[in-house]
């Protein structure tokens, strides 16, 4: 059995739970405590003893234990074959794997200013006015990345010539800066398009819903545009 430690609002976590449900694994989920005012503190001591950064995503597959979601899904793509998630031409490969990293680190960049829109507001009116105005600063860059990701999506169905990782790590990018109050995705129609298409997928709209429900119970509600 394959254990996976998650978050309820991890997106690196989430990005391995649809990993996980695309290619059909069964798998036991610990989801790790959370709240917006203290965050995982105190950690979870299993997690602690699995994962020297202590952070989640982990996952224990019969006593492998893995953590970093890239590693992870690398590891499930070649240990769990059918259902692959990474092309099998290198050059495609290669495309896949540098369109993941665009979504878990600079994508992520852009997100990160927006992250304080659904913890505790704060106190301070200068704090929340500074980062409010780093939180628009970050909206313009999300919004050329937008534009960025139109072009390498060039009117195809995925980011490869099939569903694969990068797909993954960039809807949860995007599906984040959704629920933080970032730009829509207003004329980007093939953008736009892919990201309904995969939120229609049920391991994505599972991931998606939960995600909500969590905010719900967690988060400051956040005005959408």
């Amino acid at each position: 059995m394959i254990t996976l430690y998650s978050g309820p609002l991890s997106l690196f976590s989430r990005k391995v739970e649809i990993a996980l449900r695309e290619k059909g694994l069964p798998f036991e989920r610990v989801m790790v405590p959370f709240n917006q005012t203290t965050g995982y503190a105190p950690k979870h001591p299993e997690v602690l003893a699995l994962n020297p950064k202590g952070q989640v995503p982990v996952l224990n597959d019969a006593g492998l234990v893995l953590y970093d979601s890239t590693v992870i899904v690398e590891y499930l793509d070649e240990a769990y074959p059918e259902i692959p998630l990474y092309p099998q031409a290198p050059a495609e490969r290669a495309r896949c794997r540098l369109n993941e990293l665009f979504a878990d680190e600079i994508l992520l960049q852009a997100l990160k200013p927006l992250m304080h829109r659904t913890g505790p507001i704060a106190a301070d009116p200068i704090r929340r006015a500074a980062r409010e105005a780093d939180a628009l600063i970050a909206e313009e860059a999300l919004a050329g990345h937008h534009a960025r990701l139109e072009e390498r999506l060039a009117g195809r169905e995925f980011f490869g010539p099939m569903l694969c990782a990068a797909d993954i790590a960039l809807f949860m990018g995007l599906l984040f800066g959704r629920r933080l109050g970032g730009p829509s995705f207003a004329g980007h129609p093939g953008l736009s398009g892919w990201f309904s298409r995969l939120r229609e997928r049920p391991a994505f709209a599972l991931v998606a819903a939960e995600i909500a429900e969590a905010d719900r119970r967690l988060s400051v509600p956040v005005i959408m545009r």
